[in-house]
């Protein structure tokens, strides 16, 4: 353009219109060359001077040379000027332009989109699927056909963890995994546990009777020998055992005899142990309808995982100092048969059993002594986990888990057949949706058979202790598969609260097989939340994930009227039998088990947000502040000297309002979110994920209290542990300590006010009010 404006500048200044001859000839006295320029009208006069063109007029007095050549006239030069001023003016324009294109060159023209023309829809996984079609295809991959040659493929007589039959399974899932295309890998642990010993057996005497050798035990028991008087407990729980106290009934020294069910196996036997007992007999009764010589085989650590590795894996190249989990019980513990606990009932002595509890026997006296003799052996034993991913085309390092155990005592049809079968199912269906239709995941997808799931989800506790800083921040939920059929007649949910919105979605989306009804209309006949929810037990696989590890997990399954699978512990957990209560729809509950999973994994590897909703927990904050302000006012009143006026609930109410903004303006920015924007939506779902992360108190060992969670965890860190504490205040209870409360009132205050900052994203955004 430099180039143009300087011709026309020499044509407005008077320059001949003619062409030029460039002479380049070498200036001998430097080493630059020197142009020599002649113009035509010297040429012109060469020409003639050499005799060509005779025709030339040679004039001296001839006219200017442009005149003269063209014979021009004013008329002429008139014409020839307008016709200047005429390339000029073009030039110009087209100069201007070609400027102004560069300067706007910088500027992201795409960004500028007309408001009638539709939105192209970037996301990185390019096509985005329609969230109906997806649900479509998933209905159309899983069918009640399918399962069962997977319930043949995957059945044992006998697979306890770490066992020949248990790698067979491990073998079996991998190949699975890999048939799928799916990248797989194995996750190896030695873990201690507790088997029933090898030669001789445990024994429990009843006064002089004839020994009793039970083939069941009961796994992380202490062991020796100890003799008690014999005591009814009904199912030792907190309750049970304070209504004999309060009987006036000697719980120091004694064996109790309690049943199983309501509780778990551990939960029973450390509540024995705070009350002094000596020993405690396990049995199934008539919760269980089963015969009186079934064997009943459990553990109890009060947690999970391997109790010899608290806090950190079993890993082969660990090297810390032998270490136990605080989990395990200092008493015996020992399961009899059913047969065995009527004949030892039926002789006891002493008061009437409280009204409710049943049973015409008596509670026992001192003089209706029982030995209980327990030896079982510490072995050592390697177990492998098994995993497989579907990778997501977005953020590939944001994945959800979903596991199922594959251990069993015995058969374990319930226990751990059927939850192998559906994630083994939903891996195929899941990976030919990818592969065959065009689903690309947002995010991954981890598939994972854990062992060693009956001696207290050590498997799955494991990994998670051992990969604990990848996890962090990348896992977002864990959805489990264990006895997700045990019945037909009710379905039931135990879940973080941050899912229960997505939870309920979902009964609504998954349609009955040949039907027009959903889940919902099915087994919602009331309110969601009384007929679904229960709450997340100890015992239950799912809850590692959540009150350890700080990831939303969820945990569900069709049940019958007792939520209790009388099977389950036992060596009569056979398909037959779950047959039988199921009226043989084991395929087609399977089925719509699959769906239930699938369709809550789909939903939360395919949405741009995570569908977890941060509000519920500001419900739940909201409803534990107010009953612990009810209960320190009352100790307040009762109690002045152990709790003084100058202990304010203050800064416990801002914590839990900050929260309340925090979970409001998420909200907030989430509606005002580009969805179309992958780094927007990635730090909305990081927010969203360090919710949970962040109940867990930053103030407490992993080791020393492993489920550190604030409201689902336990441990004196508590919520819950800060209620009852103060009860123990207002009663006066000597155990009660006032400034161990207060300090544990702190340092709760605190995680929630943490746990606001994180979710209020960025230091700026925080709320300073505390």
């Amino acid at each position: 353009m430099d180039q143009a404006r300087s011709t026309i500048s020499k044509i407005f200044n008077g320059e001949p219109h003619s062409y030029t001859r460039f002479n380049l000839t070498q200036n001998m006295e430097g080493d630059n060359s020197q142009v020599e320029m002649k113009l035509s009208s010297d040429m012109d006069e060469e020409v003639g001077e050499n005799g060509v063109g005779d025709n030339r007029n040679h004039n001296s007095n001839r006219k200017p040379y442009v005149a003269q050549k063209l014979g021009r006239t004013p008329k002429n030069l008139f014409f020839m000027a307008a016709a200047t001023l005429l390339i000029f003016i073009i030039g110009y324009l087209i100069g201007y332009l070609v400027h102004r294109k560069k300067d706007l060159a910088p500027t992201c023209a795409a960004s500028v989109v007309r408001f009638d023309e539709a939105v192209a829809h970037e996301t990185g996984a390019a096509p985005l699927m329609d969230w109906n079609d997806v649900k479509k295809l998933l209905a159309q991959k899983v069918t009640a056909a399918n399962f069962e040659p997977l319930f043949r493929e995957f059945s044992s007589a006998n697979h306890r963890a770490g066992s020949p039959d248990d790698d067979a399974l491990a073998n079996k899932v991998i190949k699975k995994f890999k048939e799928y295309g799916m990248k797989s890998w194995t996750d190896e642990h030695f873990v201690k546990v507790q088997d029933c010993p090898a030669s001789g057996s445990n024994r429990v005497v009843f006064k002089n009777g004839s020994a009793m050798r039970p083939e069941g035990f009961l796994s992380y028991s202490a062991t020796g020998e100890v003799t008690g008087a014999a005591l009814y407990a009904y199912y030792g729980q907190d309750s049970d055992l304070m209504l004999l106290r309060d009987k006036s009934i000697n719980l120091t020294g004694r064996v109790m005899l309690v049943r199983a069910g309501r509780i778990s196996l551990a939960e029973k036997v450390a509540n024995a142990a705070k009350m002094g007992a000596a020993a405690v007999l396990i049995y199934p009764d008539t919760d269980y309808s089963i015969l009186d010589t079934t064997q009943l085989f459990g553990h109890v650590h009060m947690g999970s995982g391997d109790p010899y590795t608290p806090g950190f894996p079993s890993f082969n190249h660990t090297q810390f100092p032998p270490v136990q989990s605080s989990g395990l019980p200092k008493i015996l513990a020992q399961t009899i048969t059913a047969g065995m606990a009527i004949g030892i009932l039926r002789q006891l002595g002493g008061q009437d059993v409280p009204t409710g509890w049943g049973g015409l026997h008596k509670l026992g006296e001192e003089s209706d002594l029982i030995t209980v003799e327990v030896n079982n052996i510490l072995t050592e034993k390697k177990i492998n986990n098994v995993f497989g991913v579907i990778k997501g085309f977005v953020d590939a390092d944001r994945y959800v888990v979903i596991g199922a155990q594959r251990d069993a005592w015995g058969p374990g049809f319930a226990a751990s057949t059927v939850g192998t079968s559906v994630l083994v199912e939903l891996a195929r269906s899941i990976s030919d949706m990818v592969k065959n239709d065009g689903f690309k995941p947002r995010r991954s997808i981890v598939f994972a058979s854990w062992s060693a799931g009956e001696y207290g989800s050590v498997g799955a506790t494991e990994w998670l202790e051992g990969y604990v800083s990848s996890l962090s921040m990348k896992a977002f939920s864990y959805i489990n598969l264990d006895g997700v059929i045990t019945g037909q007649k009710r379905f039931k949910v135990a879940a973080s609260p941050l899912m229960h919105s997505l939870i309920a979605s979902t009964l609504n989306e998954v349609n009955l097989p040949n039907t027009a009804g959903t889940l919902a209309s099915q087994f919602v006949k009331g309110s969601f939340e009384s007929d679904v929810l229960v709450p997340m037990k100890l015992d239950n696989a799912a809850y590692p994930f959540l009150a350890f590890s700080g990831i939303p997990s969820v945990s569900f399954g069709f049940t019958s009227d007792n939520p209790y699978y009388p099977l389950f512990g036992t060596k009569l957990d056979t398909w037959e039998k779950l047959n039988l209560a199921t009226g043989s729809q084991v395929p087609q509950l399977a089925e719509m088990a699959t769906r239930f999973a699938g369709h809550m994994a789909l939903r939360l590897v395919h949405d741009h947000l995570l569908r977890m909703d941060v509000m519920k927990y500001d419900k739940i904050i909201r409803l534990r502040v107010a009953q612990i302000n009810m209960k320190v006012n009352a100790v307040q009143r009762m109690q002045p000297k152990l709790l003084p006026k100058d202990l304010t609930m203050q800064w416990l109410f801002s914590a839990s309002g900050s929260y309340s903004r925090a979970s409001r303006n998420l909200v907030a920015d989430i509606q005002n979110s580009d969805l179309e924007d992958i780094e927007m939506c990635r730090i909305i779902n990081d927010r969203i994920m360090a919710v949970e992360r962040n109940l867990l108190s930053p103030f407490v060992s992993p080791r020393e209290n492993p489920f550190r969670h604030i409201l689902a965890g336990s441990g004196s860190h508590s919520v819950a542990a800060l209620s009852d504490h103060l009860e123990a205040l207002r009663i006066d209870n000597p155990e009660a300590d006032a400034d161990l409360f207060r300090n544990q009132f702190a340092l709760a205050t605190w995680t929630i006010q943490g746990c606001a900052n994180s979710l209020a994203g960025d230091v700026w955004s925080l709320d300073n009010e505390i």
